[in-house]
């Protein structure tokens, strides 16, 4: 197959829940054992663990007949290094395409659902059983892909991370961030349980429950306006939207600067307090993060580059 020989496909996987158990507790039946203590079903742990495992026996399947191809671990994609005419696979959650693409270079990723009768799928237009003549069309450039914007803090160290949903920017713990924040030519200190900086894909999720709490707890309050909802941003928009939470007024900390969109031109600046505690995450994966300790300044701004989603 002259596609396969020529461009190198990169499948990334992930465990199961069942397997993370079996690591954990170190065999089968204290895994067993531990879940069903809790009163859950180890039936539907070991259901999931076969339907992934079934879907991966058909995508290694393709892969075979395809040619060139590699198995990533999702726990090894920020050592990774893809070339730049890879495909990337990921079979797994939305999750697993949004930890991945942050780490892409504008590589086309296919998102495929292991389970379609768990899993909605929002990032997963394909199923494994696709794969082979989706491949065959991305090689070919048969197949659109649609541009994701992604989020990107850089500190002024050097050291930067991208989000494809979101950025987390606060304490480790549940403890109070401190900071100051910039924006639009406005700069005050604040304290909070941290601020979120979201992007048109993060914006329908984390963000959106964040702001919809607020108009809930304003209405309730008599100070909101009637009717006002919330639009979320369109997955290729050239900004983001940022929110603090839980803003604390105080003699000593402000809280006029609690949301805004940013643009690539007019980024958001956060100089931390924090001695110890401070971190930026992206999408959730709390392993992977950048420590934010007092003095260190975080600019934050639209990605130079979207992931392209195949679909």
């Amino acid at each position: 197959m002259a596609g396969g020989v020529e461009r190198k496909v990169v499948l990334v996987t992930r465990h199961s829940r069942l397997e993370e158990l079996i690591v954990r507790h170190n065999t089968l039946a204290q895994a067993k054992f531990y879940v069903e203590h809790l009163g859950a079903d180890f039936g539907d742990y070991l259901a999931e663990n076969e339907a992934y495992a079934r879907s991966l026996r058909i995508v290694v399947q393709a892969l075979q007949a395809w040619g060139r191809y590699q198995l990533l671990d999702r726990q090894m994609l920020p050592n990774f290094v893809f070339s730049p005419t890879d495909i990337v696979v990921a079979l797994g959650q939305d999750g697993l395409v949004a930890n991945t693409m942050k780490y892409l270079q504008g590589q086309p990723l296919i998102g495929l659902n292991p389970e379609p009768s768990r899993w909605d799928g929002i990032l997963l237009p394909f199923r494994p059983e696709d794969l082979g003549s989706v491949l065959e069309d991305v090689a070919a450039d048969r197949r659109e892909t649609k541009a994701v914007t992604m989020a990107e803090a850089r500190l002024s160290d050097g050291q930067s991370l991208r989000a494809v949903n979101d950025l987390f920017i606060g304490p480790r713990s549940h403890t109070s961030a401190l900071y100051e924040l910039s924006y639009q030519g406005k700069t005050e200190f604040q304290s909070s349980s941290g601020l979120i900086v979201s992007t048109g894909l993060g914006s329908t999720a984390w963000l959106k429950s964040v702001v919809t709490g607020s108009l809930a707890i304003a209405s309730s309050l008599g100070a909101g306006r009637p009717g006002t909802e919330y639009t979320p941003i369109a997955w290729d928009s050239l900004e983001l939207a940022f929110a603090v939470r839980e803003p604390f007024p105080s003699r000593t900390s402000s809280t006029s600067l609690v949301y805004g969109r940013v643009q690539a031109d007019q980024p958001l600046r956060i100089r931390s307090r924090m001695p110890e505690s401070g971190i930026i995450f992206s999408d959730g994966i709390e392993a992977d993060f950048l420590r934010f300790t007092a003095g260190m300044e975080a600019t934050v701004s639209v990605a130079a580059l979207q992931g392209q989603l195949v679909h």
